[in-house]
């Protein structure tokens, strides 16, 4: 893409997506600026492995790119230490040094699957913070009042609920926020649960005489249960570093609901050709032939063409704990209500003989869906479309409508 763009015409394009920018305005003079803008985002390495979820915001983390800015993209080496609270609703044990060391060296080559190296400045934020002294923190902490602290949604429910908030916990939006300041960053990107987060680094940059940063949140990616948000512990998850069949078969899998989020958060082809395709399924067009595209267009970025042009032939065939066939034989089932529950699906799937090895199944653990092992409370949703597994002989793609 050109970065010959104006200012309005790079603002409509990097407002796909996006969830708010504050401001939009301050957004407008800083590009009209006419330079590359510092754009930074900060991920604590607290995992070794992205998921999808993960490239919501690298995605437009890109598009600054392509439009001429420069990245800066921060591992919280420090932070990861104490440990985030977003979203928490108990004291989050902080990370030892050495796994935040292993984990930062996987962020670091992930994060090029999308990003430009070129155009990239990884940056870890020890390098400031070890050099800090007491008296140094102790100026950070004077910029904000405990009060303001407990504007923080999660914090202000802790606080109300009599649930236990460490002190060091009010530490990190102000730590992220001086990231900010040691940066100078134009704008910084987040998701919506970074959103006081971000704003405190606006904050705090204006308090040390800095212009204060752009701040742009994104949204939080549905898994492919179509409910929570994507996160590997919940199993609903797709890795950017999982095989190409594995891909294949869990975009495939995913709820036809998810679609057009999926095309718009993950996608990086144009919005009118996205429209375009999601007119033809509101027209009949067969959802799975879309899932296919953005399949094959997810796997050729983090892959390469070929496993994209051959995903198919291996799809399913490298879940967590064996092979299943390439070829996997399609039920489709219909359910009363809104979901039905695994033991349900294993008799009418004729994957179990009867009601008692559906039950002893999934007792000893040899029922597995989309590669995960589950229980007998599991249950798939009204329009899915799952890969199960009874056993070592038993397998279908199995389409709950």
């Amino acid at each position: 893409m050109s970065n010959f763009l104006s200012p309005a015409e790079q603002l409509e394009f990097l407002k796909r997506g996006v969830v708010e920018i504050y401001s939009q305005e301050d957004l407008l003079k800083k590009l009209a600026q006419a330079r590359p803008l510092r754009i930074k985002l900060g991920m604590d390495p607290t995992a070794p492995d992205l998921h999808f979820g993960h490239t919501v915001v690298l995605n437009k983390l890109r598009h600054f790119q392509d439009l001429g800015h420069e990245v800066l993209f921060l591992i919280g080496d420090y932070t990861a230490r104490i440990g985030d609270p977003s979203g928490k609703n108990a004291t989050r044990p902080p990370l030892t040094e050495t796994e935040v060391k292993a984990n930062a060296q996987t962020y670091a080559k992930q994060v090029f699957k999308i990003l430009d190296k070129n155009k990239t400045k990884i940056v870890f934020n020890s390098d400031w913070f070890d050099k800090m002294s007491a008296g140094d923190m102790i100026k950070l902490a004077s910029q904000i009042t405990v009060s303001r602290m407990l504007e923080r949604d999660d914090f202000s429910k802790r606080y109300n609920s009599q649930t236990p908030i460490a002190i060091h916990e009010f530490l990190y939006p102000l730590v992220q926020g001086y990231d900010s300041i040691a940066m100078d960053a134009d704008v910084e990107l987040g998701g919506t649960d970074q959103t006081f987060n971000l704003l405190m680094g606006r904050t705090l940059q204006a308090r040390y005489g800095k212009e204060p940063q752009v701040c742009i949140t994104m949204p939080i990616l549905e898994g492919l249960d179509g409910v929570q948000k994507m996160s590997k512990s919940l199993g609903n998850y797709i890795g950017i570093d999982e095989p190409a069949g594995v891909m294949y078969q869990k975009i495939l899998s995913m709820p036809d609901t998810l679609i057009a989020r999926y095309f718009e958060l993950l996608s990086f082809k144009p919005m009118s050709e996205i429209n375009a395709l999601l007119d033809d399924m509101k027209n009949g067009r067969n959802p799975q032939e879309l899932k296919k595209i953005l399949a094959l267009e997810l796997i050729e970025r983090f892959h390469d063409k070929d496993a994209a042009d051959n995903a198919h032939k291996s799809a399913g065939n490298r879940l967590a704990d064996g092979e299943l066939p390439v070829d996997l034989p399609e039920v489709t089932l219909s359910v009363d209500g809104d979901k039905l529950f695994i033991a349900q699906l294993l008799n009418q799937a004729g994957l179990v003989k009867n009601s008692a090895q559906a039950k002893d199944s999934l007792k000893n653990g040899s029922v597995k869906v989309d590669g995960a092992v589950v229980g007998a409370d599991f249950a798939i949703e009204k329009g899915q479309t799952v890969v199960v597994q009874a056993g070592k002989k038993a397998f279908a793609r199995v389409i709950v409508v």
